[in-house]
């Protein structure tokens, strides 16, 4: 079944090249001509979305970081820019690959296959495990959908990660977890445990991965 990848770009032809160069190599597409138009066409079926950075209504920078609040499908930014500063800003937020303008449709698909393969092969490698932790995006994947979580509840359920089976009390949590003194107050660890459950079940309903035992403490039990 062929693939789709979402075009984000508002040069007409620049557009046009893109769409009959995925046409041609057998890729099904989707196009827009704004960020706003572009987070609206995202959903499950896109496998991949080429980006630009100049686009019209808001900078591809910021549909790249929407974007990755939502999903973690591969990205490729297109620019007529070659700073090297704008390059690293782009991967720091997420992106896969960085192309520069004027590129070939040649390069652009072996770009797009290459990660394409990449990212089938970590599906593959992960697909049993119900948890992905992406430390350099600070992102935790629940059965591949990504968890929005606060500072505290992602160091907590990264702490459980790391160490599955192990019970850990509220004192050990509040050591390895908290940053600020004023706020080490054992409900507060139970109100992290509470609302990291609820993330969990947002995607899960039938599944609680989080063991709880009385005057003991939380964990991530062993066997989900």
């Amino acid at each position: 079944m062929a693939q789709t990848i979402l075009i984000i770009e508002d040069e007409p032809g620049i557009l046009e090249t893109i769409q009959i160069t995925l046409e041609t190599e057998g890729f099904r597409f989707k196009s827009a001509m704004t960020g706003e138009a572009g987070l609206e066409a995202l959903d499950e079926t896109i496998k991949l979305v080429l980006l630009d950075i100049g686009l019209p209504d808001q900078t591809g920078f910021s549909v790249l970081k929407e974007i990755r609040k939502l999903v973690n499908t591969p990205v490729i930014l297109l620019t007529a820019r070659n700073a090297e500063i704008d390059k690293v800003l782009g991967l720091e937020l997420g992106a896969d690959d960085y192309v520069v303008k004027p590129f070939s449709p040649r390069e652009l698909t072996a770009r797009i296959r290459a990660i394409l393969r990449r990212t089938e092969a970590n599906l593959h490698e992960t697909k049993s495990k119900p948890f992905r932790l992406d430390t350099k995006r600070k992102i935790i994947y629940y059965f591949e959908t990504s968890l929005i979580l606060s500072p505290y509840e992602f160091k907590t359920l990264e702490l459980f990660l790391e160490n599955p089976g192990r019970i850990f009390s509220r004192e050990e949590i509040m050591d390895k977890v908290w940053t600020e003194p004023e706020d080490s107050f054992d409900r507060a660890v139970d109100t992290v445990i509470k609302n990291i459950r609820i993330r969990l079940k947002d995607v899960k309903p039938d599944l609680d991965p989080i063991e709880t035992k009385r005057s003991q403490g939380y964990g991530l039990k062993d066997k989900i």
